[in-house]
């Protein structure tokens, strides 16, 4: 049985229901797998009304979604309204975002989705709602938990070209080099390789570990990080049989032959990781998490409040997000 994806609606005032309708618009000449969307339909029916797109809309359950996906975007309520204008999100924001999260989860640990796909969040939004979590990825990972266990998720951006993980997130910089560590690092490599087996079907994945500093320390001339965190980490995974190398120089990792050496680069910050991919690949990259039990991908940019309603926003990274999605559910891993 063809199981859909689950689409989260994201900020309701950003980019996500103008992608999420411009894709199911392109479903039959692009191939795309069946989803729904997670939302209010009568907020999605005025978004595309505001963007002068004739779209049916079908007011499913995620069992009828699949039926539905040929000639109408399947809505599968969650009970919250929305009521953002286009740039400019409410009181209703929050709550329609975090609703519609909760309920892809719910659908994907029930077994009536087979990964989900989440749109654009705004942070700012959520934490004036109270919202407590670094972004979505930690959110992800406490919907997860099982019997009161939090599994560790890493996220990685996935494109053809180019795959990356930062070992610390969605920290302010002097808090990422006070967290980082060499479990850490360890702990890290180890999820991404289990996933890349499982999922990705690489069956023995090469990682290239960035150092911390500029030039990977200079043997300890600019700062002793490289030596004694990153290598010790690199020792650590090369025993446990894991092909690693490391600390690599981050400024010379990127490039065209570089990147045929490695099916990962693990590297040791947020924007160390993330600005190669998204130059690189911006239109094509995709955001998936690991580590958890189900699978999550997601576009690589965020809510482009400056633009939404327009008729602008490109869906090219949300398209890649849904076809990485079905690649990995097929690939039939836990």
């Amino acid at each position: 049985m063809v199981k859909p994806l689950a689409l989260t609606l994201g900020e309701p005032a950003g980019i996500g229901p103008d992608i999420a309708i411009k894709a199911w618009l392109s479903r039959n000449e692009l191939k795309l797998p069946a989803f729904y969307l997670l939302g209010d339909l009568d907020f999605v029916a005025s978004r595309a009304k505001t963007l002068g797109m004739n779209v049916d809309l079908a007011d499913v359950g995620a069992e009828g979604a699949v039926s539905a996906f040929t000639s109408a975007l399947p809505i599968v309520a969650t009970g919250r309204v929305a009521t953002a204008r286009p740039g400019e999100p409410d009181e209703t924001s929050a709550e329609a975002a975090l609703a519609s999260i909760r309920h892809a989860v719910a659908d994907v640990v029930a077994g009536r989705a087979s990964a989900v796909v989440t749109n654009p969040i705004a942070k700012s939004v959520l934490y004036r709602a109270g919202f407590r979590h670094p972004g979505h990825t930690e959110f992800l990972a406490e919907l997860a938990a099982s019997g009161g266990d939090v599994p560790q998720p890493v996220m990685m951006l996935w494109s053809p070209v180019l795959a990356v993980v930062p070992v610390t997130i969605h920290l302010p910089l002097r808090d990422a080099l006070a967290h980082l560590s060499s479990d850490l690092i360890v702990t890290t490599a180890r999820i991404v390789v289990a996933d890349l087996k499982a999922r990705f079907g690489v069956q023995t994945p090469r990682l290239a570990v960035t150092g911390l500093n500029p030039h990977a320390g200079e043997e300890g001339t600019l700062g002793t990080e490289d030596q004694e965190i990153v290598a010790l980490a690199v020792e650590i995974l090369r025993a446990e049989g894991i092909e690693a190398r490391g600390p690599l120089p981050a400024d010379t990792l990127f490039h065209d032959a570089a990147r045929k050496a490695y099916d990962c680069a693990i590297c040791m910050y947020h924007d160390q990781a993330l600005i190669p991919i998204k130059t690189i690949a911006f239109d094509d990259a995709v955001n998936v998490t690991l580590g958890l039990p189900f699978i999550r991908t997601s576009p690589d940019h965020g809510t482009a409040f400056d633009i939404a309603g327009t008729g602008r926003a490109n869906p090219a990274s949300l398209i890649a997000a849904l076809r990485l999605a079905a690649r990995l559910a097929a690939s039939g891993a836990p």
